[in-house]
């Protein structure tokens, strides 16, 4: 039998409803690049063009073509390319906000609870100091105040509800895997149906915060531990695990991941990344993998 030809991808993904890849700019990027196949259109937002893997530079051309516009470009193997596992990170990835930031608000410490963040992200700061210096200035805030906040202050990210349904849909096990905390990371995971969650906790005495963090902490090496503990225990390979965060500490699992997607990240996680979505909402993660959008759930 003869083995069939391998194929690989050139994903390009727009954000929903901007217009951005309509066909008249489909139209001049064929006519600029007279090698390019045939576009494969995925979504309004999404179209795929199938590459042989000995094509090389068309995506730098591409990218030289469509510098200005709000896309990105993704090159994927079409070799097991539908994942079997999800494994996300919550902050900033599956909602949109971070919560230690957050609830810095009701203290008045939002803007040195955030650049401590902002830096932790970057990878300018190890991650475990960081998270126990701002945990400990939320000494005395009350129980009641990560209620409120959950209530009022937490929005998931756009695309985040159609990517869980769509990946639950087809069979697909989803794990949340948070340096943050299990009173956000539990509220989400059963709202989305996401199969199981893993995740830090933050220490309550009298129904306050006693500005600790459980021991011990979930950080940057625990994630891709966890990832990889996942896929074993499932009889999963680590190439069938999707993984998508946005910080430096998800670089671990998006290194190991057989999709490890940088999600509207940091430019030094983004620069480590083989995987990038900048513009896109996480509806994109979907079309990485060749869904098209009559299959959203």
């Amino acid at each position: 039998m003869t083995k069939a030809a391998e194929t690989d991808f050139l994903v390009v993904t727009a954000q929903p409803g901007s217009d951005t890849l309509n066909d008249n700019m489909l139209a001049r990027l064929a006519e600029a690049i007279p090698t390019l196949p045939t576009a494969d259109r995925l979504g309004d937002a999404a179209v795929q063009y199938a590459i042989a893997p000995d094509m090389l530079g068309i995506a730098d051309a591409m990218t030289d073509r469509l510098g200005d516009e709000a896309i990105d470009i993704n090159r994927v193997s079409d070799a097991a390319r539908q994942k079997k596992m999800l494994i996300a990170d919550l902050e900033s990835t599956i909602i949109e906000q971070e919560c230690l930031d957050e609830l810095a608000k009701t203290i008045g410490k939002e803007d040195v609870i955030a650049d401590i963040t902002a830096r932790a992200m970057r990878g300018e700061l190890d991650f475990e100091p960081a998270l126990k210096e701002r945990v400990a200035m939320l000494k005395n805030v009350p129980e009641s105040a990560l209620q409120e906040l959950y209530d009022n202050g937490i929005s998931l990210m756009p695309g985040a509800a159609t990517l869980l349904a769509t990946l639950r849909k087809h069979n697909v096990f989803c794990g949340l895997v948070s340096g943050g905390f299990a009173f956000f990371a539990s509220r989400i995971a059963d709202k989305l149906n996401f199969n199981r969650f893993q995740c830090n906790d933050l220490n309550v005495e009298n129904g306050v915060l006693d500005g600790t963090v459980v021991e011990p902490i979930l950080g940057r090496a625990a994630k891709a531990d966890i990832l990889a503990a996942w896929a074993a225990e499932l009889g999963f390979g680590q190439d069938d695990v999707l993984a998508v965060g946005d910080g430096s500490n998800d670089l671990a699992m998006l290194g190991i991941a057989g999709m490890g997607v940088a999600f509207r990240a940091k430019p030094a996680v983004a620069e480590s990344a083989r995987y990038r979505i900048t513009h896109g909402d996480l509806t994109a993660l979907l079309y990485l993998q060749g869904y098209k959008q009559n299959e959203f759930a």
